[in-house]
């Protein structure tokens, strides 16, 4: 799957991968995980097997497709966009072999016209890989890291270490307070709050905290959703404002 997208904060979004598994409590109720199983359910070919149900719900197998037709997707995009590279799964979960990761890098390397990024929950993977892989830093390439709560602000430490351009930490869904992490080299943070029937409920002083700790640290932020049953009807404005801050544009004033 690639294309358009509604996410807020991105433009398009690029799946070279299908499957996934469940690491945290911010993966309980993936949006990838329900549409995954709509998508086999219809014998989508590169979604064959990727979820099984379990109960009343679908749960990953941790069989993954290593889809090598979408990889030249964003190279037919001319247009430049911001793509959010692997929505539907993680690029740097168990089981992605190096060598595909490679693919994967050399073509946001020669489609530098898009900005590329790469969310993942296994920050240290994605450290170990580029390293270890020896893959160059892309001006175009953002990575980042989810975290829910304060029992995952580790993962920012661990960012810290990733060879990057641009880091950027994703709070979705926010599940409880993170306090006021250390966001030092941490050029972007977007939070958002669960939707869908079963969304658990982020309170105010969880997002403000955040945001205020984003100015100490000279971050840029960007508030996505509150999220709930109804994330339309919930909205998106904090304190009376939208926040739709980016990257670049504390980068280019800092310059």
């Amino acid at each position: 799957m690639a294309g358009q997208s509604d996410i807020e904060w991105t433009d398009a979004t690029w799946n070279p991968i299908s499957g996934c598994l469940m690491i945290s409590p911010g993966c309980t109720n993936c949006y990838a995980l329900r549409m995954a199983g709509r998508l086999q359910a219809m014998d989508h070919a590169s979604y064959r097997g990727v979820t099984r149900k379990s109960g009343n719900r679908q749960v990953w197998t941790g069989k993954l497709h290593f889809n090598d037709a979408a990889l030249d997707v964003p190279l037919r995009w001319k247009q430049p966009r911001r793509i959010f590279v692997n929505s539907m799964s993680d690029l740097f979960q168990d089981g992605v072999p190096a060598d595909f990761i490679k693919k994967v890098w050399a073509v946001m390397e020669q489609a530098h016209w898009h900005c590329f990024q790469v969310l993942t929950k296994r920050p240290d993977n994605m450290r170990d890989v580029l390293k270890t892989a020896k893959l160059p830093i892309l001006k175009n390439v953002w990575l980042g890291t989810s975290v829910e709560s304060a029992d995952y602000v580790d993962r920012i430490k661990v960012l810290r270490t990733v060879p990057a351009a641009v880091r950027f930490i994703s709070f979705e869904p926010l599940l409880g307070s993170v306090g006021e992490p250390n966001l030092n080299g941490i050029h972007w943070a977007i939070v958002g709050g669960e939707s869908g029937p079963s969304a658990r409920p982020m309170l105010a002083n969880w997002v403000e905290a955040i945001q205020e700790n984003c100015e100490k640290y000279n971050t840029a932020f960007f508030f996505k959703q509150w999220g709930g049953v109804n994330k339309k009807k919930a909205g998106r404005m904090l304190n009376g404002r939208t926040w739709d801050e980016y990257p670049q544009e504390l980068l280019e004033a800092a310059e």
